[in-house]
């Protein structure tokens, strides 16, 4: 399965376990310390801003803006922000409702008669806006870094590339995340304003905002302190794959500083550029905890027993990885920009919110999949599986499924057919329950030429995640006859046996709700996300590759749930 990054959305989990260090640092130098571990084990290479109550307590850049020239990162680089992009293009749209020239309910054939009528007479702005469409997100097309991301579109030729293609679904029944949408939106604003929208974006928000340092990032003009987009391969670091900006457009075009978006974070704090009611609208979740260009959704953190409401949303794009969050009962503001790629930044955020809160948090582990990598270079095959299972048992490192994987294919893409399998073996052995390590593994016994066992690995993903479409579509392909889920229909009084809270560990809880047919779960930190039946105890998501089973005990009372996620099962006790 591609383990290529192509966007930023939650992930489920957020580990926020070990103890603090042994001497009393003041917060900042905690998150200080932190951050250097994460830059020391090649995990974060950016920027980083953390205002507590209102007051910037970290503003620090760590690794290398360019490795060419050895120019270092500082507060001033200027990041490509990929999906935090949303939220101007979002704030855009609510000042053209504050203008009179938009309703966000209104059918967006009103305002873009040209787009066809069979679904543009169903959609609205506001299910653009938040990601209930049904458009086809273009991002997860086949073959769209191969075949589009290069090539230049003015916006009007690029709607065309998905607006003739049937819906997902039926709008404003479900959430599925849709870059489509929100470049639909930039076309919008074009439409009723008469200017580009870079234009737009610089006399509305930028110029009134004092944002001076951020834009829309275009390859051509000359842009100081701009930072280059890297990628990790083979231990190191190699440039990123060109992507031409006309295609993340009003979904994810713009460079920013951390600098500048602590102004913007202020800025949002104040009614002066959107009144209060077009703003109460943007901070307002609908489906999945999305509002309009942010995540909105309270979190649980650490031990304490209260919950905040964090407003937030990331994003990814070639080369780079971002995540801004703010919580704004208490002022606090987390900023991060990376530079190489998709990285743990979940992770680091989760762990700086728990110094903020005086909570334990988690402290930085190398990656395995890092070490394997490098000893492969230096040593034998043999050498690289033997440290391998020396490593394991290091608590000073952790084994990542997905970093793994992408080693996997690495080695795969370099024609080193039996090191890829070495490793895609490794992950099965160390995930044996995860659908995509033997799905990967497939791939390479098909490479290999090894066609009988590329079927059993490929239909034991299947069996783990009926969902997985790559692997059904592999096994046709191959002539064999496969089914995907079947639709299982749970009665309302089953699914409300399941409302509860599960504790997973003691800082990270799923708490599941439901309304007449369908049954929700939302993980401390995260979005909501529908769970649907395989049967009326195992449910599955389509967000991420993930499987839900409810436990009962012997009087049929709830009494936990299991998830099932990069091959492991975590059980989580239910409480009141």
């Amino acid at each position: 399965m591609n383990p290529r990054f192509t966007k930023q959305i939650f992930g489920l989990f957020v580990a926020i376990l070990l103890a603090q260090g042994a001497y009393a640092q003041t917060k900042a130098e905690k998150i200080d310390a932190l951050m250097r571990q994460y830059s020391e084990n090649k995990q974060f290479n950016g920027t980083v801003l953390v205002a507590e109550n209102g007051k910037v307590i970290v503003k620090k850049g760590y690794g290398l803006a360019n490795m060419e020239w050895n120019i270092p990162n500082t507060p001033d680089t200027k990041f490509r922000l990929g999906s935090v992009t949303k939220q101007f293009t979002a704030f855009l749209i609510m000042q053209l409702v504050d203008q009179g020239k938009l309703n966000v309910n209104e059918k967006i054939t009103t305002y873009l008669p040209d787009y066809p009528k069979a679904t543009g007479d169903k959609i609205t702005v506001h299910h653009l806006l938040t990601h209930t469409s049904g458009i086809s997100n273009y991002t997860a097309f086949p073959k769209f870094f191969e075949t589009m991301s290069r090539n230049p579109y003015t916006p009007e030729a690029f709607v065309k590339q998905f607006s003739d293609k049937p819906l997902d679904f039926e709008p404003g029944t479900k959430f599925s995340y849709s870059n489509s949408g929100y470049f639909l939106l930039g076309v919008l604003i074009e439409k009723l304003t008469g200017k580009p929208y870079a234009t737009v974006l610089q006399e509305s928000i930028l110029t009134p905002a004092q944002l001076k340092d951020t834009g829309y990032d275009m390859p051509g003009p000359i842009l100081p302190k701009r930072a280059a987009a890297y990628e990790k391969k083979g231990g190191g670091y190699v440039n990123a794959p060109y992507l031409d900006m006309t295609i993340p457009y009003a979904a994810g075009s713009l460079y920013s500083t951390v600098e500048d978006l602590y102004r913007w974070d202020q800025v949002l704090y104040t009614d002066k550029m959107l009144s209060a009611a077009s703003k109460k609208a943007l901070f307002t979740p609908f489906q999945a905890n999305y509002a309009y260009g942010w995540g909105v959704g309270k979190a649980k953190i650490g031990q304490r027993k209260d919950s905040v409401l964090l407003i937030s949303h990331g994003g990814g794009i070639n080369g780079f990885n971002t995540q801004f969050t703010r919580i704004p009962t208490d002022k606090h503001t987390i900023i991060l920009l990376n530079n190489t790629g998709g990285t743990v930044l979940g992770a680091m955020q989760a762990s700086i919110l728990n110094i903020l809160y005086d909570q334990p948090y988690e402290k930085p582990k190398k990656s395995i999949a890092t070490a394997f990598r490098q000893t492969l270079t230096t040593a034998s095959l043999e050498k690289a599986v033997q440290q391998f299972a020396v490593l394991k048992t290091d608590k000073a490192y952790w084994l990542n499924e997905d970093e793994m994987n992408a080693l996997g294919y690495e080695l795969l893409a370099e024609e080193k057919i039996k090191e890829a399998l070495a490793v895609f073996n490794l992950n099965a052995e160390a995930f044996p329950n995860s659908s995509n390590v033997y799905d990967s593994r497939g791939e390479a016994y098909l490479k290999k030429g090894d066609k009988e066992l590329a079927i059993k690995d490929y239909k034991k993903s299947v069996e783990l995640n009926p969902l997985n479409t790559n692997g059904i579509d592999v096994l046709k392909g191959l002539g064999e006859k496969v089914e995907g889920v079947k639709d299982v229909t749970v009665s309302a009084e089953i699914l409300e046996k399941y409302v509860g809270k599960y504790e997973l560990a003691p800082t990270f809880s799923i708490t599941v709700t439901r309304t007449d047919t369908q049954l929700f779960g939302q993980a401390t930190g995260q979005n909501r996300f529908e769970l649907f039946p395989e049967s009326e105890t195992k449910f599955y998501l389509k967000v991420v590759p993930a499987q839900v089973t409810f436990v009962t005990d012997e009087k049929g009372q709830v009494t936990k749930l299991i998830l099932h996620q990069n091959g492991q099962d975590v059980p989580g006790k239910r409480v009141p």
